[in-house]
């Protein structure tokens, strides 16, 4: 996907719609999520990769806040987020950057399918959708940014979190919860995406770029 001025000013226009319609409260916490994100990137990432971080932990926090708002996820930020990370590899591996390139690729195309796979499980076995296809975009663009060890570390994280959103607004907000209660999955899964980098290039330290 290329980022063409058209595209830009899609996600522009996305972005302001939907920070428009969004409480103050809202806005502030995105706000906060922003500035914690950027500068937490560049502060434990101590080298060039703290600002392709600071670079995903914005779109990730403006994904999220567009599916907690809309329950969509726009392809004008999925595709910003996966144009990001193919330079990132590249760049981070500039020696054999055709080779990090095509892992890269191949990262973001595994974890899309096993998506794309569970929504057309679960349409065949509950006959309506349990997925939508802006998730199954969002796992490509975790598998284009991070190691095949930390894929399903992000994807746990996101089960996880969104699993504890369940419970609280069954047990104390006392909120009707079903079975086909909607739950905006990428409002987990996008910062999970982040948190799993920064474990990546932290604690495990291995450049998602350079494994293969």
């Amino acid at each position: 996907m290329i980022l063409s001025p058209p595209l830009l000013a899609r996600w522009r226009a996305s972005v302001s719609r939907t920070a428009s319609a969004m409480p103050a409260v809202h806005i502030a916490v995105a706000s906060v999520a922003l500035f914690i994100g950027g500068v937490a990137s560049v502060g434990l990432v101590h080298d060039s990769r703290g600002a392709w971080g600071a670079g995903l932990a914005v779109l990730m926090v403006a994904i999220a806040a567009v599916d907690a708002r809309r329950f969509i996820i726009p392809d004008e930020l999925t595709a910003a987020a996966l144009a990001l990370g193919l330079a990132y590899a590249a760049v981070e591996d500039s020696e054999i950057w055709a080779q990090a390139l095509a892992w890269a690729v191949l990262r973001g195309v595994v974890p899309a399918l096993a998506f794309l796979g569970v929504r057309a499980g679960y349409r065949r076995w509950r006959g309506r959708e349990g997925i939508g296809l802006g998730d199954v975009k969002l796992a490509g663009v975790a598998g284009v940014w991070l190691d095949w060890q930390t894929i399903p570390i992000a994807i746990e994280i996101a089960a996880v979190a969104a699993l504890v959103a369940y419970l609280i607004m069954h047990l104390y907000l006392h909120r009707t919860v079903r079975p086909t209660t909607r739950l905006p999955f990428g409002l987990f899964l996008a910062p999970a995406i982040w948190i799993a980098w920064i474990l990546d290039t932290t604690l495990l330290l291995y450049p998602s770029a350079a494994s293969f």
